[in-house]
């Protein structure tokens, strides 16, 4: 009996340690799964916040940081003339807003002794120089200016924009004035044949890079101008009194430098004025 009942403690003891030792082998296996889980939940979230950690510090060579910036808008770059290099003809007014609107359409309104002259304006093409006419524009910048220079061979172009260029007569200064500072070109048609098609005005400069001021040209013929100004726009009506005024001639005074002269037929800019940005 005693024998009988002992092989019978030692199967039940056999048969607990066998089944010990199978949920043990389960709990086991139960947490190397989980481990796993976790640590591959672990690095995405390792991975997760380097993206994010990356997106929120960026590095010197990333995109400027627009997150400030309000939707639509573009920063601009309005460099102010040191006080040394501002002669007589230079108009003071301060600088235009950094930030300037990227969306819509203007139309600006030359109002001429001879008529008005209109044109359109595209502010998702030329922000910085739309933005920085419609600032001059509103400090009556170029009224009671003259358009100082027209050359009917070659370019066929009448220019305006100079503050100085004003009163009865001519002067050797006339076509060296502008603001107060100067800013980078844009909308360079490299890619038009022409580059300067007749209608376009476009913003003239020094001939270096970033000299862009006030001084604009209005092209009465396609034009084989170098695509180094900014196309500020399309003109929509007027364009025959440009045409009427090459057709009365200059008088050469710039024939020795930069060519043309004073247009013989005056155009004086009575008012000017660009309309709110629509669309």
């Amino acid at each position: 009996m005693t024998s009988t009942r002992e092989r019978q403690r030692a199967a039940a003891r056999a048969r607990l340690e066998k089944d010990m030792a199978e949920r043990s082998a389960k709990a086991r296996k139960r947490r190397q799964t989980q481990a796993i889980v976790s640590a591959g939940a672990a690095l995405v979230l390792v991975v997760a916040g380097t993206v994010w950690l990356a997106m929120t510090l960026g590095g010197d060579d990333d995109k400027p940081d627009t997150a400030a910036q309000a939707p639509g808008a573009s920063e601009c770059a309005f460099n102010a003339l040191p006080t040394e290099q501002r002669p007589a003809q230079i108009k003071d007014v301060g600088l235009p807003s950094n930030e300037q609107s990227a969306t819509g359409v203007q139309t600006m309104t030359i109002d001429t002794n001879l008529g008005p002259i209109t044109a359109k304006v595209d502010r998702s093409l030329v922000p910085c120089t739309a933005g920085s006419f419609s600032y001059l524009a509103e400090k009556n910048f170029f009224d009671n200016t003259k358009c100082h220079r027209l050359v009917t061979e070659g370019i066929k172009v009448l220019q305006c924009g100079d503050p100085s260029a004003t009163g009865n007569g001519w002067r050797e200064t006339d076509g060296t004035g502008g603001p107060s500072y100067r800013l980078p070109e844009e909308n360079l048609p490299t890619d038009k044949r022409p580059p300067y098609p007749e209608g376009v005005i476009a913003m003239a400069n020094s001939g270096q890079p970033g000299s862009t001021g006030s001084q604009f040209f209005i092209v009465y013929g396609d034009s084989p101008l170098d695509p180094a100004y900014t196309v500020l726009g399309t003109i929509t009506g007027g364009l025959d009194i440009v045409k009427d005024v090459a057709k009365a001639g200059d008088d050469g005074a710039f024939a020795q430098q930069a060519g043309g002269g004073h247009p013989k037929k005056e155009v004086v800019i009575k008012d000017l004025v660009m309309s709110p940005p629509q669309g």
